[in-house]
């Protein structure tokens, strides 16, 4: 009996370490899907002159000889075994994903839409080595949308034009980006529900936003990932999972 409880012993500490090494590994979490499979484009659409995949890495790379002639991105398309995700629509959702850039900079697209021949537009998180990483970016609508560090609320003026509200400062951007890792790998988290815009970057919040401007704002979409026209660059994207949510009314206006 002795003997057999060592062996049972022996076997629950190696079952409890293939567990931790499952969850190092990247193992989607509770709810999460994985969406990009680590050995190829399946699921994913974008020009092969800028777009591969290398060692389990969504590679996106620029070259002097080979440049863009403008913003160029690689699109999830859904995945077509997963009814959950089977038209590659984000409504409300979490999205989670590791990301590391080489100069340039690029961005996270969600619930955008898709403009053809790889040209996408919508709402886009940050991605730059520079204090502006995790800032809300509107790609060919709106511009600049929520600063780092701040609370910010969308909504049209009596002029109709576009006003940015900051009703609170909860980081100074320098502080922020000493939590941030440049050209290393960082975590993005990316969290929206109904018309409330969340970012994340290694666990610290880099902006919030309400989006109030009726006009402008979009509940469903698809996801890209960008790389910027301009001077040679690479930036790299692993560990993509995202989570639906559960539908959240509109915030009151402020």
């Amino acid at each position: 009996m002795g003997r057999r409880l060592g062996w049972l012993s022996v076997l629950a500490v190696l079952l409890a370490l293939g567990t931790v090494s499952a969850a190092v590994a990247g193992e989607p979490e509770e709810g999460f899907a994985a969406i990009f499979n680590g050995k190829d484009l399946k699921d994913w659409d974008g020009n092969t002159d800028f777009w591969s995949v290398q060692d389990g890495i969504i590679h996106g790379e620029t070259t002097k000889e080979k440049p863009t002639k403008g913003n160029t991105f690689c699109i999830w398309r859904g995945l077509k075994d997963n009814p959950t995700w089977a038209d590659g629509k984000l409504e409300d959702f979490e999205l989670r994903l590791s990301f590391r850039i080489q100069g340039g900079n690029s961005g996270v697209q969600y619930r955008s839409k898709d403009l053809g021949n790889w040209v996408v537009g919508g709402y886009q998180a940050e991605v730059c080595n520079s204090p502006a990483v995790g800032f809300l970016y509107g790609e060919r609508m709106r511009g600049s949308l929520a600063d780092v560090g701040k609370k910010t609320i969308l909504e049209l003026g009596p002029d109709g034009k576009l006003v940015r509200k900051v009703v609170e400062t909860f980081a100074d951007p320098k502080e922020a980006y000493a939590n941030y890792k440049p050209k290393d790998w960082n975590d993005y988290r990316i969290v929206g529900q109904g018309n409330h815009l969340m970012q994340f970057i290694n666990g610290k919040q880099t902006m919030d936003c309400t989006d109030n401007d009726e006009k402008g704002r979009v509940f469903s979409g698809i996801l890209a990932l960008q790389i910027h026209a301009g001077a040679p660059m690479i930036v790299e994207f692993k560990d993509i999972r995202l989570k639906k949510l559960p539908k959240e009314a509109e915030k009151p206006k402020e």
